[in-house]
């Protein structure tokens, strides 16, 4: 058992993350696969729009096979979303209990919706949370990029990722793994994020560089797998703008024009990002050390 203050959140407040997440869940049904799995699919070669919700499926085995946690007792997903990964947790992997936090009010709600007993939603940060008992294992789905704002220095960022390292240290059982995936900047910075996207798409947001995340886990984890698959993300992307254009009529009955035009630019500039290679999505499979250095 562990517990842990509240401590200053450096990244997205609530409100900034309802503004991206809360628009309607009805909206995002158009164009996410069937299991509301917001982040990319990992694709096998030959497969196609019709393999789709397979991909995703792949993806959440992936992490779940990564963090080492089928048959676990207690496991955290942090960003959970729309709970696919947690499903999964409980209903294949046979996992006892799963906490999936998320201070997006639409997720939470929709995941509470199922009354399921062994999957708990909390309307919460990371740094709010305080686990009743230790975690086998931690999976973060693209939550990463809301840890950190875009105004602050290299310093502050590094600040608030081995913060929230560290409590993932104290919330781990000896020898507990995390499996991560996020977007990164590649072969780009910060100057290069663009303001539609600062101020209409993901406020008060920004994305890590993978060494910052490495600086991060300095002897808190050990680095056991990392890997980049950002063409993978290139063909989630084109399926989810084809879904969206194909559902324009129903989703602008939902939205509204502007709503639908601004995720409409948003998916088409973050395909333009990953075909360019000025971003890329990491999979990073870390282990508890159970001694840290000071």
């Amino acid at each position: 058992m562990t517990s842990t203050l509240k401590i200053p959140n450096p990244g997205a407040s609530a409100e900034a993350i309802q503004h991206h997440y809360d628009v309607s869940n009805e909206f995002f049904s158009l164009w996410l696969d069937p299991s509301l799995t917001y982040s990319s699919a990992m694709w096998e070669e030959g497969e196609t729009i019709e393999n789709f919700e397979k991909a995703q499926t792949r993806k959440l085995d992936y992490h779940i096979n990564q963090a080492r946690v089928k048959g676990a007792k207690r496991v955290l997903d942090v960003g959970c979303g729309w709970g696919s990964l947690l499903k999964r947790l409980v209903d294949v992997h046979d996992v006892e209990k799963v906490v999936g936090l998320s201070i997006s009010q639409a997720h939470v709600d929709f995941v509470s919706g199922w009354r399921h007993p062994n999957i708990e939603a909390r309307l919460e940060s990371w740094t709010e949370h305080s686990p009743e008992s230790l975690y086998d294992g931690i999976i973060s789905l693209e939550v990463f990029e809301h840890f950190a704002r875009l105004e602050l220095s290299p310093e502050e960022k590094l600040d608030g990722y081995r913060a929230f390292f560290s409590r993932c240290h104290d919330w781990l059982k000896p020898g507990g793994m995390i499996s991560i995936q996020t977007i990164v900047y590649e072969n780009s910075t910060k100057e290069d994020f663009s303001q539609f996207f600062a101020e209409q798409v993901f406020p008060e947001s920004d994305l890590a560089r993978q060494s910052e995340i490495f600086q991060a886990t300095d002897r808190l984890f050990e680095v056991l797998l990392f890997r980049n698959y950002r063409h993978d993300y290139i063909r989630t992307l084109k399926i989810w703008l084809k879904n969206l254009k194909a559902n324009r009529k129903q989703a602008v009955n939902i939205v509204g024009e502007e709503v639908f035009a601004r995720y409409e630019k948003y998916l088409s500039m973050s395909l333009i990002g990953f075909h360019t290679g000025t971003m890329n999505v990491s999979c990073i499979t870390m282990r508890r050390i159970d001694q840290p250095g000071k």
